[in-house]
């Protein structure tokens, strides 16, 4: 069975999509999040869930300065780095990870190692030399 956290995350995520709240729906995705296959349940620490969920109300506001900055400064350069993944992540918080990579307009995740990295693609404002 997968854990409780996982299970919110995965309605979280089915709600946002459908944008419905019926009862229909609910019981619906109840029955899609159980139905989804995933990995057996795992100790999860509710401080990490709340930190990462803590960074994601952070990175909106976040998001919009660089997304004004963007336009109001464009930014030429780009980069694309490979940061490490923080040690004993489950796949729901590598995924809460991945969203907050890609959510701000400079960053995005181009690609998941499964030994434990991120391809981060940056787009940067070049340093006058």
């Amino acid at each position: 069975m997968i854990g409780h956290l996982n299970l919110i995350l995965r309605l979280v995520i089915w709600f946002l999509l459908t944008a419905n709240l019926s009862v229909a729906n609910i019981i619906i995705g109840i029955a899609v999040a159980l139905l989804l296959p995933g990995r057996p349940k795992t100790p999860e620490a509710l401080k990490d869930w709340l930190r990462v969920l803590g960074e994601v109300i952070v990175a909106i506001p976040q998001a919009y300065r660089e997304a004004f900055e963007i336009i109001f400064r464009p930014h030429s350069h780009e980069d694309v780095t490979m940061e490490r993944v923080k040690a004993g992540r489950t796949p729901g918080l590598i995924f809460l990870d991945i969203f907050l990579i890609t959510f701000t307009p400079k960053t995005i995740v181009l690609k998941y190692h499964e030994d434990g990295w991120y391809e981060v693609h940056w787009v940067r404002r070049r340093k006058k030399a």
